[in-house]
């Protein structure tokens, strides 16, 4: 029987044992399956150097060389706060709340962020009506002041 040589035994003897097992270690974690980003499935494969692929939704992102996620990557995303929480908690909401359709919530934002901006234009506009009648109405009580002395 011969020995079991596995993905490090294309270097047979040479450069040691430490170094085969550390390629070893790398080369199985860069050929298994990796979670998407997008879809968190398990379907990520490598397509070149630093270049990953979804199969399930053909979302294909920059990553590691050998990982998709590296550890600096990880770090980052952390202190950019986009990292989400590990532990969530389960939020539960009555019934009837729930029953309100998504479309008219849609609606519903879009209106109330509107309003705000309408009102903000409008407040601009009756200013501005607001300080021209005023400039006119002084203009027009110098020049009565003017006629009733003369």
């Amino acid at each position: 029987m011969g020995k079991k040589v596995g993905l490090g035994g294309a270097f047979g003897a040479r450069y040691g044992t430490v170094a085969r097992k550390r390629y070893v270690g790398i080369v199985t974690g860069m050929r298994q399956r990796h979670e998407c980003p997008r879809c968190k499935i398990n379907s990520v494969r490598r397509l070149s150097v630093g270049i990953w692929f979804c199969k399930r939704c053909g979302y294909k992102f920059a990553g590691g060389a050998y990982l998709p996620h590296t550890k600096l990557g990880e770090t980052s995303r952390r202190v950019a706060g986009t990292a989400k929480p590990t532990v969530m908690e389960a939020k539960i909401e009555p019934e009837a709340e729930v029953k309100t359709s998504t479309k008219k919530r849609g609606r519903e934002k879009v209106k109330a962020a509107k309003k705000p901006a309408a009102r903000r234009v409008r407040k601009a506009k009756s200013e501005t009506k607001e300080k021209s009648e005023t400039k006119r109405s002084k203009k027009t009580g110098k020049e009565a002041s003017k006629e009733e002395s003369a």
